[in-house]
């Protein structure tokens, strides 16, 4: 095997991978807005998780997405552990979806005859002004890279019978006995590792295999192997998630352990049923003494390709129906590897929803944003009564204490803002819809809004400080009156949350309560100013405290400006006319 041939080898497999990417990528732009709704209808029904993850990687064509998004919506909240756990199972079920469209399409078929004619299509759908057809011609493209790709490794690997010297180094490695299975079983998972996809490891199986390579028995423990290293995907994500995304990756990890652990004690009989379900199919049994590959395309080749991914789909299925009623023991077993933070309140102001990372699936990855935009509201929420208290307060000791706490906030917010628009960096970075790229550039203007809601917390602080300094107190007369704006701008952060709740389920048709909510605050804005104005006059207010009562007045009614603005960004970009 020369250099070119190496290099030919490794140029094939890149085609491939970038042609499963590029058509994960379009099918998901496609059906994105379908996704979320499927995952959002999600129920603690074990099945019904087993599948929607069946359905959910048999649309995407890629299990490590669907895992990653799952373990990103247990960081996110949105689903539970034992519903991931069973989402994660359907998943596995999925991926054997890509094996036999590989098996039928790259080998008995080879559509990569049709594939160079069906890129006339892919560009003609993807110079397209409408968003959707340039979805479509992204995922044609993708298709016959990808079947181009496989074409081009098939072709790459040498011809044993004209390399002699690697059918022995071959036969070498595969005459050990049950040694041999733990060899191949091992040099599946660390190449899974190394391509982080099960389906290109896949396909190079079926290659080796059709190609005469390995012998069917090896081949099916580098499946096995293949099992155990899609795992990484998932971990990775949740490495700097929260507790429960590290332990939905976790539950990943056991039930494709445990299964490639049934399926060594078993391998014989295993294979021996694999054998016989591909000779009802009237093809030669892949698992019976002495078989060899004659060529892809006989029929001890095709039986060979069928067996391999008849193996990978029984293996994945069964170890579903032996697992499927223990999701609550697989729950124990990950709360107990992965313990929770003892100290819970250093994680308060940690991002809660998007501190897995964007996941693999860009369109879908704006969920993660928007839970973390309602949770940054509700944060600056608490801002709000801490300003309250501190006008309150008397005690010099502990309004230093709430000063500071109001300067955190301010703090809180800053970095919030950064860490969301530096997510929304991420996604943008990334080949997404022209209705995602919409909604991310009003998140961006949310989260601006978000944080200048907490400057105006910490603004207050900062007049009350003055206040303070120059030795002047507020009536109670006056504390009422401020009172009741808080209260008017209180309630104003409930109709915002409301109207950012309501748009992320897709349920916002109009803002009239946020419009509502900002006119009682001008108004009562206009009638306190007046009043002070009309006090100050008739000299029954000090002036220098009229103006310090003013200014908080005046940033309370600003904190509201904020917020209408919050509402007419959802308006513009959420509500679907």
């Amino acid at each position: 095997m020369d250099l070119f041939q190496i290099f030919t080898l490794l140029g094939a497999l890149g085609m491939f991978l970038y042609g499963m990417n590029l058509m994960s990528s379009g099918l998901q732009k496609v059906a994105g807005e379908k996704l979320r709704s499927f995952l959002s209808a999600m129920t603690s029904n074990p099945l019904k998780g087993v599948m929607t993850g069946l359905g959910i990687t048999s649309i995407i064509q890629s299990s490590s997405a669907t895992t990653v998004m799952v373990v990103s919506f247990v960081n996110a909240g949105l689903l539970s552990l034992g519903q991931a756990i069973g989402v994660i199972m359907g998943a596995n079920i999925g991926t054997t979806v890509t094996a036999w469209l590989v098996s039928w399409l790259g080998f008995k078929a080879d559509i990569s005859i049709l594939a160079v004619p069906l890129m006339v299509f892919g560009f003609l759908f993807s110079n397209s002004k409408k968003n959707n057809r340039q979805n479509i011609g992204e995922l044609i493209v993708g298709f016959c890279l990808l079947f181009l790709g496989l074409s081009f490794m098939k072709e790459s690997v040498p011809d044993l019978n004209e390399t002699p010297q690697v059918l022995e180094f071959v036969k070498t490695w595969s005459s050990h006995g049950f040694c041999s299975v733990l060899l191949f079983l091992a040099f599946g998972t660390i190449l899974t590792l190394i391509l982080q996809s099960s389906s290109a490891t896949m396909a190079i199986t079926l290659i080796m295999l059709s190609m005469g390579w390995i012998p069917f028995d090896m081949a099916c423990a580098m499946v096995l192997g293949e099992n155990i290293g899609t795992t990484i995907t998932a971990n990775i994500a949740a490495a700097v998630g929260n507790t429960q995304a590290k332990r939905a990756a976790m539950s990943h990890t056991i039930f494709n352990v445990f299964g490639v652990l049934w399926a060594l004690i078993f391998f014989k009989p295993f294979l021996a049923l694999v054998g016989k379900t591909i000779e009802l199919l009237g093809l030669p049994n892949p698992a019976a003494e002495g078989f060899a590959v004659s060529s892809p395309t006989s029929a001890d080749g095709i039986a060979a390709l069928y067996g391999l991914s008849m193996l990978h789909t029984l293996f994945n299925t069964f170890n579903t129906f032996i697992l499927i009623w223990f999701i609550k023991y697989i729950e124990k077993i990950v709360i107990w590897i992965i313990k929770a933070p003892k100290n819970q309140e250093k994680e308060i102001f940690r991002l809660k929803y998007i501190s897995a990372g964007p996941l693999a699936t860009p369109e879908l990855a704006t969920e993660q944003a928007f839970n973390e935009i309602i949770h940054f509201a509700q944060i600056s929420k608490k801002g709000l009564l801490y300003a309250k208290d501190a006008i309150h307060e008397t005690n010099t000791d502990k309004f230093e204490e709430l000063r500071q706490k109001l300067v955190k906030y301010e703090e809180i917010s800053d970095r919030i803002e950064y860490e969301i628009a530096a997510f929304l960096n991420a996604v943008s970075s990334t080949d997404i819809s022209e209705e995602t790229s919409i909604r991310i550039k009003a998140m961006y203007k949310i989260i601006g809004e978000l944080e200048s809601l907490g400057d105006s917390g910490e603004a207050i602080s900062r007049i009350l400080s003055r206040k303070n300094i120059h030795k002047k107190t507020f009536d109670q007369d006056t504390l009422k009156k401020l009172d009741d704006m808080i209260t008017a701008v209180d309630n104003a952060y409930d109709t915002m949350i409301a109207n950012l709740t309501a748009a992320h389920k897709g349920s916002l048709h109009e803002i009239s309560n946020a419009y509502n909510a900002e006119d009682r605050i001008n108004s009562l804005r206009n009638y306190l100013r007046d009043s002070e104005i009309e006090d100050i006059e008739n000299n029954i207010k000090n002036y220098q405290t009229s103006v310090y009562y003013m200014d908080i007045v005046n940033q309370l009614e600003r904190m509201g400006d904020f917020m209408i603005n919050i509402s007419q960004d959802l308006e513009r970009s959420f509500i679907l006319r």
